[in-house]
């Protein structure tokens, strides 16, 4: 327990020091003053001032803020503070520093994608035929245990994912297939047959298969600053689309909801992910960074989105939201957020009960 514990502080600590270094980089950029930097809550653990701002530490790890000179609208601001003041910046200014931190939490994702990528590599299946299964397009073209695909539809093939690709974005055309089969290349001609899969929500799709295994061995590929910034884009953007895509299913209610966890449940994976080594535990904080930017974004008062639908409803209409109504949707979005927390505890309570 106490393992995990440390690896929750440690992953919320570096997820709320990104999201909040990139609201008080953007508003030292455009001119904001800032009071305090904190990570956490309540009584401050450590304090030290520097210029204007109070860096600290505070006793509650579960989030963090930057305190902006008038920050909210209609406070009192000394007069000499006024060219500091968050209110009186233009309202496109005021959006890139509301918006900077989520982006910070993508760029953090990012990050430590490419890292992982230049200086670890990956590892890949090979594209070498385990097993061929009965009553198949492969079985019926020839396919052998042992042969290596090398191209399919003049694509060529570096791994048993590639085969995986190819094949499901042909929309079951037919394959042409070179192979290597000991010394010899040769080729078969084949078309893959439409079956019910799964896919990663546990819906049921139609794929398109050939009736291949692998052979579960893989191999190390290395990368250049290019191949891995490439792939950390990628790899970015496909948590980014997953992410949206599940909160999309779940208000739809495609997917349960009972997915949804909340600390214990961070705490338990963190310090699962933490005892399996550090590159599974940084593409674990990857993972929650990304998650963090996009909750960040809802457009649900007190959250990052939130402010920013008030600044388009300002940029449409031309005067920003009365205070009496932000204060009242202010309300309400605290409220949904603690309703939130509430289900999130109570799944994870669930969860450690039935084990």
């Amino acid at each position: 327990m106490g393992h995990s514990a440390l690896a929750f502080v440690v992953v919320i600590g570096i997820l709320v020091f990104c999201h909040e270094l990139g609201h008080f980089i953007a508003a030292r950029l455009c001119g904001v003053g800032v009071d305090v930097f904190s990570l956490g809550f309540g009584p401050k653990l450590f304090k030290k001032k520097m210029g204007r701002t109070e860096y600290c530490v505070s006793v509650i790890p579960l989030g963090g803020y930057v305190k902006m000179v008038g920050e909210e609208p209609g406070a009192t601001i000394d007069p000499k503070d006024e060219s500091l003041s968050f209110t009186h910046k233009p309202l496109l200014q005021k959006s890139i520093i509301v918006a900077a931190g989520p982006a910070f939490n993508f760029i953090l994702s990012l990050f430590i994608f490419y890292v992982l990528y230049q200086f670890s590599g990956i590892y890949m299946a090979t594209p070498v035929i385990g097993k061929v299964l009965e009553n198949t397009p492969a079985m019926s073209a020839g396919l052998n245990p042992g042969d290596i695909i090398k191209e399919i539809n003049q694509h060529p093939i570096e791994s048993f994912e590639d085969i995986s690709r190819v094949i499901s974005t042909g929309n079951g055309e037919k394959l042409m297939i070179i192979i290597e089969r000991g010394e010899q290349i040769t080729s078969v001609e084949l078309i893959p047959e439409k079956r019910i899969g799964k896919n990663v929500f546990g819906e049921d799709v139609d794929k398109y298969v050939i009736g291949i295994l692998g052979t579960g061995e893989t191999f190390h590929k290395s990368m250049n600053p290019f191949q891995a910034m490439g792939r950390s884009i990628s790899d970015t953007y496909g948590l980014v689309k997953l992410t949206i895509l599940s909160v999309v299913k779940m208000v739809t209610g495609s997917v349960s909801a009972d997915n949804l966890g909340g600390p214990l449940m961070i705490a338990q994976m963190a310090g699962e992910q933490a005892k399996a080594g550090i590159v599974n535990f940084a593409w674990f904080i990857a993972l929650l960074s990304v998650n963090l930017g996009i909750i960040n974004l809802f457009p649900i008062p007190v959250l990052d989105g939130g402010h920013l639908l008030f600044f388009g409803i300002e940029a449409i209409t031309g005067k920003s939201v009365s205070e009496k109504l932000r204060e009242k949707l202010i309300q309400f979005g605290a409220a949904l957020l603690v309703a939130l927390m509430v289900f999130v505890f109570y799944n994870d309570i669930v969860r450690m009960i039935n084990g």
